[in-house]
């Protein structure tokens, strides 16, 4: 039961990271017509799509994505054999656990972004794409650096704020009676 329920989470963390990935892409105003925000679009919308209909975006967020989201992180919640929450706590961990998603997809897209820069050196769609979702967040970390010779420190300069961030929540969140801690290192 224990394989089937990390089976399971593996699944909706992937297909929240998708639909992150969807409201990330709509925020930093990606090419939609790219083939990776297409595929993107197309894995997203059969869900997204109806709800759209019922909750606007705001602004440049798309709610619906977002409540998709939400929701998959309740049920992440509920597969977690080691934590009994109930009430306002319930929407409190999944809230928890959208926030460490919404890390770990950050982490993954800088971390694929400085594998292809290596490789494919812009030539590809899918580095185009993840070029225009880092670039508003690289660039405030590039302009207060310094020149280092031609070698981009801000993508490990990123990764280092949000492992402190990690690490300054995951300890916070240990002080909490409520067993919190163990949905965040579980996430």
């Amino acid at each position: 039961m224990n394989t089937l329920s990390t089976l399971l989470s593996l699944v909706i963390q992937i297909y929240t990271m998708i639909l992150l990935l969807r409201i990330w892409m709509q925020w930093a105003r990606c090419d939609f017509y790219n083939p990776f925000a297409q595929f993107i679009v197309k894995a997203t919308q059969p869900v997204v799509g109806p709800l759209r209909r019922l909750i606007p975006a705001l602004g440049p967020v798309d709610t619906a994505s977002l409540l998709i989201a939400l929701l998959l992180s309740v049920g992440k919640v509920f597969l977690n054999p080691y934590v009994s929450v109930s009430g306002i706590y319930i929407i409190f961990s999944a809230a928890l656990i959208l926030i460490k998603t919404t890390g770990s997809l950050l982490f993954w897209v800088v971390l694929m972004l400085s594998i292809m820069s290596w490789v494919s050196r812009g030539r590809s769609p899918v580095e185009y794409v993840l070029i225009q979702l880092t670039e508003p967040l690289l660039r405030p970390i590039r302009n207060l650096l310094p020149a280092m010779g031609g070698i981009d420190f801000s993508p490990m300069i990123l990764v280092l704020l949000m492992y402190v961030i990690n690490m300054g929540v995951t300890e916070l969140l240990s002080n909490i009676a409520i067993p919190l801690a163990y949905i965040w290192s579980w996430a």
